[in-house]
């Protein structure tokens, strides 16, 4: 018995450390690109002489680079482990960014950006990271995917003010340079210190000992093993309406989050504010993503998922037309709070996808579902920088993404789990 509680302690501190080395890494990720991208949006625009619809097509592209990658990404993920691709995602993020800081001409920023700096940023940053909170944790996977994935937001809110700071003080191709060092010299190692998996160490998910599955009854043993999930392979996944209905779905949110995200500053702008007030509301929304993450993630190991999912995007919605619309300063900052809620719900999507279908193939499959939802993000930038160039006005884009997440919302609801496999039980079942 002490030695079975030892084993149980030491694997929950090797699987929140592994939550904690990927949080670091997204922190980086979200902090220099992620949110970065709208601090360079409008200085690069300005010194290439581009449109607003050309430079979001260079995001977008890259985004689409993403989508593209996305099944093979997830194979090596499966099958290679997580480390390198993380540490090849990192390494290239930095030399790209110390590169970008020369671009003087749009092809070689599309060749730098597009060539190197998002060339595996999906795969490192995003999909390996989230790979590893689905493979150390089954009954707290929401929990664990919502810190994972709500890094990325805290990253905006420690790195991206300094990040608008240098860039308004010494210049967009200066705080290049530094995005790019810290990525070399932060992240490289960091992303040594990712472990393949819990069975790779002896333990099973969620701190369990190998021999747990002998050592207890069925029923406590099956609700703490890899068996006590539907493990279906990819080919058997592209078969469920589930899939189809949840890839759609998060393809409509993306296009919705990217949209604003990428646009925020010029947004904001467009309302009169200034560019580093627009950096500073920015820094807000990223600061109100860990706390909604958390939240959002800790319901989702409560409640109904996808019902959950459904509620959320219709605020979502109004934090849309607040943001568009809204006059007072108070809707402004409602809005910056709702909006936290797109990015909030990514971690509980993933986690529906590990309930669904399991652990195994789960990187092939948020691949493949990434090669087909990325492209919502690739349109949501593409299509506001068209609205604004034709319109010069952002308000026909608020009832579009309007639309788009009340159509998102009703996805949602009609997603319902699917049956349980000869031998295995739902998640969380006793």
């Amino acid at each position: 018995m002490p030695n079975q509680i030892f084993a149980k302690l030491a694997g929950l501190y090797l699987g929140w450390r592994m939550i904690a080395v990927g949080c670091a890494i997204r922190v980086l990720g979200g902090g220099l690109h992620a949110y970065g991208i709208s601090v360079f949006f409008l200085p690069v625009t300005q010194e290439l002489g581009l449109t607003r619809t050309a430079t979001s097509l260079v995001f977008s592209l890259a985004r689409a680079q993403g989508a593209i990658e996305g099944p093979l990404a997830g194979y090596c993920i499966d099958r290679f482990g997580p480390r390198p691709v993380i540490a090849i995602a990192v390494a290239l993020a930095g030399i790209g960014y110390l590169l970008l800081s020369g671009v003087h001409s749009y092809a070689m920023l599309m060749i730098v950006y597009m060539g190197i700096i998002s060339l595996s940023y999906q795969a490192g940053f995003m999909d390996a990271t989230m790979a590893v909170a689905n493979t150390w944790f089954i009954r707290k996977r929401a929990l664990a995917m919502s810190i994972t994935s709500g890094s990325i937001a805290l990253g905006g809110a420690l790195l991206t003010p300094f990040l608008a700071y240098a860039v308004h003080t010494w210049g967009w191709r200066a705080a290049s340079i530094g995005a790019g060092v810290a990525f070399l010299i932060a992240g490289v190692p960091l992303s040594l210190l990712i472990q393949r998996s819990p069975e790779s160490l002896g333990l099973l998910p969620d701190g369990a000992p190998a021999d747990a599955q002998s050592n207890l009854n069925g029923e406590t043993a099956n609700s703490q093993t890899p068996s006590s999930e539907n493990e279906l392979t990819l080919r058997e996944t592209l078969r469920t309406h589930q899939f189809w209905l949840l890839t759609f779905a998060t393809s409509f949110r993306a296009m919705c989050s990217s949209a604003v995200l990428v646009h925020f500053v010029p947004i904001l702008v467009w309302k009169g504010y200034s560019e580093p007030q627009g950096a500073f509301y920015l820094g807000v929304i990223a600061f109100c993503g860990m706390p909604t993450h958390l939240l959002i993630g800790w319901l989702g190991d409560r409640l109904n998922k996808t019902r959950l999912m459904a509620g959320f995007m219709m605020l979502g919605s109004l934090s849309v037309f607040l943001l568009f619309q809204g006059t007072q300063t108070w809707q402004l900052w409602l809005a910056l709070l709702l909006f936290s809620v797109f990015e909030g719900l990514f971690p509980v999507t993933w986690a529906t996808v590990g309930d669904f279908f399991g652990r195994k193939n789960f990187a092939k499959i948020r691949g493949s579902m990434s090669f087909l939802y990325t492209w919502g993000s690739v349109l949501g930038p593409v299509l506001a920088g068209a609205i604004y160039d034709r319109t010069q006005s952002y308000t026909a884009l608020c009832w579009i993404l309007l639309i788009t997440c009340w159509i998102t919302a009703a996805l949602y609801a009609l997603l319902l789990q699917p049956k349980p496999r000869a031998g295995a039980i739902e998640p969380g079942q006793s």
